[in-house]
């Protein structure tokens, strides 16, 4: 029969939608929720995620400033920017593109950013906020979005297990703390490249979540009968058959699984949307925190 496409898109315009209210009323405040993106060099898949993020805060009528600065950009020059775009008014939220060239300290460049303008949702202030579940912060986009997504299609995690493949800052590290929380109350297994007998693991889920980066890398005998499939991964891949000669794909062989799974995420327009517009969302919710101070 197949499995239920979880489309993060259709979940993205709902949600999108709101934002709209939100920021119009904003707008009679006289505040313009404002984004601004650092993109140090011109990795390919960066430049792409950067101009979605652009369009998307075009299409929702917020101000939005892309940075775009060489690879050998010195680690000061971009923490001077940073302080500058801190003490911007009209930035609400400040994300730097990852990754950036390893002359540059990541956890100096993120520990830069005023945690009440981090809508990546990295800044350690924020990180501790999630982990012990205390109100205020700002989550990880991806991971957000995928359990924002679960909950908008009726699948309760709650006393369930899931299993989470790859343990990254971005994804799996948060995704696991955000869904261990009372309340939410899954049961949660965090897989990596050091795990034994990883299709072991992912045959216990419930729901798989995969985060790791690597195409088609989960395949249909890694996955329980019935479960549901939440794919973060975006691969670049050859495709001759394409008119770019390329076409992304996830970590999870979708064509196979979906025959398994009572439910799976595509890609793209999966998981990907959900990102995009909780980035956005974040940003607007940092934007109603600026008319507190």
């Amino acid at each position: 029969m197949g499995a239920r496409l979880l489309e993060g898109k259709e979940v993205a315009d709902r949600i999108g939608k709101d934002l709209a209210v939100r920021i119009a009323a904003l707008k009679e405040k006289g505040v313009v929720p404002g984004l601004a993106v650092i993109i140090v060099g011109d990795d390919p898949a960066s430049v792409s995620y950067v101009t979605m993020k652009g369009k998307a805060c075009q299409d929702l009528g917020m101000y939005s400033l892309t940075v775009r600065e060489p690879a050998d950009l010195r680690e000061e020059a971009l923490l001077h920017l940073i302080d500058e775009l801190n003490r911007d008014p009209k930035v609400h939220g400040i994300l730097v593109q990852l990754p950036v060239p390893g002359h540059i300290d990541v956890g100096k460049v993120i520990a830069a950013i005023d945690p009440k303008k981090d809508v990546d949702g990295f800044h350690p202030t924020n990180v501790g906020k999630m982990l012990i579940g205390e109100d205020g912060g700002f989550l990880p986009a991806t991971p957000y979005g995928i359990h924002v997504m679960l909950s908008a299609y009726g699948i309760d995690v709650a006393g369930k297990h899931v299993v989470v493949v790859g343990r990254s800052n971005i994804v799996g590290k948060p995704m696991a703390a955000m869904l261990m929380q009372k309340g939410i109350d899954a049961t949660v297994t965090v897989c990596h490249s050091r795990t034994r007998d990883l299709k072991a693991m992912t045959l216990q889920a419930d729901v798989l979540i995969s985060g790791i980066g690597k195409a088609l890398f989960i395949t249909a005998d890694m996955v329980k009968e019935g479960a549901v499939v939440a794919d973060a991964g975006s691969n670049r891949i050859d495709d001759p058959s394409t008119p770019k000669g390329y076409r992304f794909v996830g970590d999870v062989d979708f064509d196979n699984v979906k025959e398994k799974a009572s439910a799976i995420t595509p890609v793209p327009k999966g998981v990907g949307p959900m990102t995009i517009v909780m980035l956005m969302s974040n940003t607007v919710l940092a934007a109603e925190g600026s008319l507190e101070r």
